[in-house]
């Protein structure tokens, strides 16, 4: 009898992230949304996947990118796939906008968070709907919040200052790339999950573009990197 309890007693929640995607970078630009993310899944602090898609498009205004637990993501877009069903029935000629959806998902990790049972991703959410341009950010516990520009992971760390420096409310789509780039060759160089292989979605008024994955050019004979330990306190 014991046993029995124990067992339907047993957690089947996720205790620990075990298959994860690091860092999202989102902005605004001249047109529309830019975001982008490499294609890593870490197993632990291997990197098992690296064909991984974390850029995906809900409904006809909004793109969402995530970092975290690969398998809650998924969890995720069949709750967005349900919302844009659901949306789409009532045929009366509107359609969510990134602002629902963002809305709608602060509610979704919140509640999770509530039951002690949180979805661990860190989401960005952006789109076009009426010429208005949204960016948004969404935690595993509910912490949302919306800016011109943002990030998640390492990203917070590594990109945004650049993005701070940077970015611009007119950049053009190819300043926007190459500012894309730059951030994720920095998170490249010092995120030990990130993979040199990525995709760059743009969201605009005329729908949703997803690049083909492509890799990087990389330097890497900086003389920082050629012996990193030299010098440090306690090294070998």
């Amino acid at each position: 009898m014991d046993t029995l309890l124990s067992s339907e007693g047993d957690s089947q929640r996720t205790q620990y992230p075990y298959v994860t995607g690091t860092s999202v970078i989102g902005f605004k630009y001249k047109d529309g949304i830019l975001m982008a993310a490499d294609m890593g899944g870490s197993y632990g602090s291997t990197i098992r996947y690296k064909s991984v898609e974390r850029l995906k498009q809900v409904g006809k205004h909004s793109l969402i990118g995530a970092s975290g637990e690969i398998s809650d993501f998924q969890e995720i877009l069949k709750y967005l796939d349900e919302l844009i069903l659901h949306d789409n029935m009532w045929d009366d000629g509107n359609s969510l906008g990134p602002k629902e959806v963002h809305n709608y998902l602060t509610r979704v990790m919140y509640n999770r968070r509530n039951k002690f049972d949180p979805l661990w991703n860190s989401l960005i959410i952006g789109g076009v709907k009426n010429g208005h341009k949204y960016l948004g950010s969404v935690g595993m516990i509910g912490v949302h919040f919306e800016d011109d520009h943002v990030a998640t992971g390492f990203g917070n760390h590594l990109a945004r200052p650049i993005l701070r420096e940077e970015w611009r409310a007119d950049l053009t789509f190819e300043e926007g790339v190459k500012l894309l780039e730059k951030c994720m060759r920095n998170l490249l160089y010092r995120d030990r999950s990130a993979v040199n292989k990525l995709q760059i979605a743009k969201i605009t008024e005329e729908g949703l573009t997803v690049s083909q994955p492509y890799s990087l050019k990389t330097f890497w004979n900086f003389a920082a990197f050629e012996n990193p330990t030299v010098g440090a306190t306690g090294s070998w």
